[in-house]
């Protein structure tokens, strides 16, 4: 039985900037596809901002048809304002596959440094050097692309299991 192929589109959220990373999954094996970020006009309004993100994020998915989506959750830093707005351009990271119909799956930081690197409190520079272990092909100007990737890794290996585990429900059903 061959196994199908889901291509999959990570994002990691930001108002400055937002990472986008894209892996084509078939079974165990991911490929790399593309990956880039996408940056708001710094001084313009916050909606003219969300506005951006949004509109380059539905540019993205609409060129590289990815079926499903990870999206990494905020975290709570000291300063609310920080978190708000940070909070608003994770909703736009939300809403743009949503609207595209893609399925969502959201994923807290800490797992997607441990899908990746094994440890859950990885630096950027380890979760860095993994992705260039496992998608030799990535070439990522920033570290917003290179979390952008690891989302979807995340995804991909957490969405395996799951796969996994409701097809042996459905065989001992049978």
């Amino acid at each position: 039985m061959a196994l199908s192929s889901v291509r999959i589109v990570g994002i990691d959220p930001g108002l400055r900037c937002t990472g986008w990373g894209i892996v084509d999954c078939q079974g165990a094996r991911l490929s790399f596809v593309a990956c880039g970020h996408l940056k708001s006009t710094t001084g313009d309004p916050l909606a003219y901002r969300l506005r951006e993100l949004y509109e380059g994020l539905g540019s993205t998915i609409a060129t590289f048809h990815p079926d499903e989506a990870a999206v990494e959750e905020t975290f709570v830093n000291d300063n609310p304002r920080a978190t708000l707005k940070l909070g608003q351009a994770r909703g736009m990271a939300l809403l743009a596959p949503a609207l595209l119909g893609l399925q969502i799956a959201e994923y807290p930081p800490n797992l997607v440094k441990k899908a990746v690197v094994g440890a859950g409190h990885a630096d950027k520079n380890q979760v860095q050097a993994m992705i260039g272990y496992l998608l030799p092909k990535a070439k990522f100007e920033t570290a917003d692309e290179a979390d952008a990737l690891a989302i979807a890794i995340c995804h991909a290996h957490h969405r395996r299991q799951n796969v996994l585990l409701a097809e042996a429900t459905k065989a001992a059903v049978r």
